[in-house]
């Protein structure tokens, strides 16, 4: 059986996500005024920019991670891969609206895509996992996936808790980014070793 170089993989996640990212930034619009209280209406704006940066940061720096660990693909790695990059690619659409607006539907929206985004790579990990075996270095490395599984439930509570006080889902939003920002090594590790 020929597999699929995973490199082209890796490219073609890599661009996708640099696309995403700059069109986060593209909607950040200049004020229209020359003082600092110019700036005061764009920052539940940049809030939402930095926070989802952030966000696609993490997602390129663990999906960089685990193709690492991965010496082949197959088919239904690549479209686990899309299912993730579906998700990834409205974290534009809701940022900009959880940006503009606030509110409710607006926070539990975005929480609702960052959801999505953590299933879908769920499903690609294990998708990577059952191609690669039990005893792979990605298997090993995730072991129980606690962090994973914190993340699932800390933003389905951020979904609902937007609808008492948006604030709450953002204290989530950003408990979660922190979370994953602290560099996670266990791939690193196994794959050294």
């Amino acid at each position: 059986m020929e597999y699929i170089p995973k490199t082209r993989l890796e490219a073609f996640s890599d661009g996708v996500i640099a696309i995403i990212i700059t069109i986060m930034v593209l909607e950040l619009k200049v004020p229209h005024g020359t003082d600092v209280s110019a700036l005061e209406p764009l920052v539940p704006k940049f809030f939402s920019y930095v926070l989802s940066f952030v966000f696609v940061a993490i997602y390129w720096n663990n999906h960089h991670h685990m193709l690492h660990a991965a010496k082949k693909i197959n088919g239904a790695i690549m479209w686990a891969n899309m299912h993730l990059l579906f998700w990834l690619s409205l974290v534009p659409f809701v940022t900009a609206w959880m940006g503009e607006n606030g509110g409710a539907w607006p926070t539990a929206l975005y929480g609702m895509v960052l959801l999505m985004a953590a299933c879908a790579y769920t499903i690609l990990q294990q998708r990577i996992i059952a191609f690669h075996g039990n005893e792979s270095i990605l298997a090993s490395a995730i072991g129980s996936d606690w962090k994973g599984k914190l993340s699932l439930v800390s933003s389905v509570a951020a979904i609902g808790l937007a609808f008492a006080n948006p604030w709450f889902s953002d204290a989530l939003y950003v408990f979660v980014a922190i979370l994953w920002i602290i560099p996670d090594r266990r791939i690193e590790k196994l794959a050294k070793g």
